[in-house]
């Protein structure tokens, strides 16, 4: 299978590239998906570095929160709030994946999963790759997982690592979302559910992938 980016996301990106505004733009093809080579920090910005941390983030909301602690908030004014945000999908204007980039779907993904895996780490950071050859990702785990409700305080465990990634995608039960959950372990590395208000990691994929 051929993959090719549509003409108008390319000139898009670069003048993305261009004015700084964008890092890592290109990404990479995994099983016909473009994915992004690091997590998403700031709303708007993905993350120096692969193996690093990036922002936590409520289901559909622009608003980055502190992987470590203190509890701080990406705009230094908004308040933690346990209220998760209501909608069938994340909206485009409270996604913070970058200008041509958004929050992957449960679909998206799945076809991640089936890609060729191994464990891993950078710079001492654990974490899987995806994909294989030139395109392939690293997806970082840490000991630290995400923030929950009603305080915002971050869930740590010190004797075993997660990386919990959005998907764009709810359970039917409208109170949750769908999940990618890694761990140390290649036996739970799978979509699972959590609770909407909950804080956690975001990997964005390509809005517009073209394949022949």
């Amino acid at each position: 299978m051929k993959t090719k980016i549509s003409h108008r996301f390319l000139l898009f990106m670069l003048l993305q590239i261009a004015t700084g505004t964008v890092v890592y733009a290109q990404g990479v093809v995994i099983n016909g998906v473009r994915w992004a080579t690091c997590n998403v920090d700031k709303p708007g910005t993905f993350a120096a570095n692969p193996e690093d941390s990036g922002m936590l983030y409520q289901w559909n909301s622009a608003v980055g929160w502190s992987s470590t602690d203190p509890l701080t908030s990406s705009d230094g004014r908004t308040q933690w709030d346990e209220i998760s945000n209501g909608g069938d999908s994340w909206t485009s204007d409270n996604d913070p994946c970058p200008a041509g980039w958004r929050t992957p779907t449960k679909e998206e993904f799945e076809s991640l999963l089936k890609a060729p895996q191994k464990s891993g780490n950078i710079n001492g950071i654990k974490g899987w790759w995806f994909g294989k050859g030139e395109n392939h990702i690293f997806m970082p785990i840490f000991k630290w997982h995400y923030r929950r409700t009603p305080s915002g305080e971050i869930v740590k465990l010190n004797s075993y690592s997660f990386g919990l990634y959005w998907s764009n995608s709810v359970v039917e039960n409208n109170e949750e979302a769908f999940m990618l959950a890694l761990t140390e372990s290649s036996k739970i590395l799978k979509m699972a559910e959590s609770y909407r208000s909950h804080a956690l990691r975001v990997r964005c994929v390509a809005v517009e992938l073209f394949n022949e």
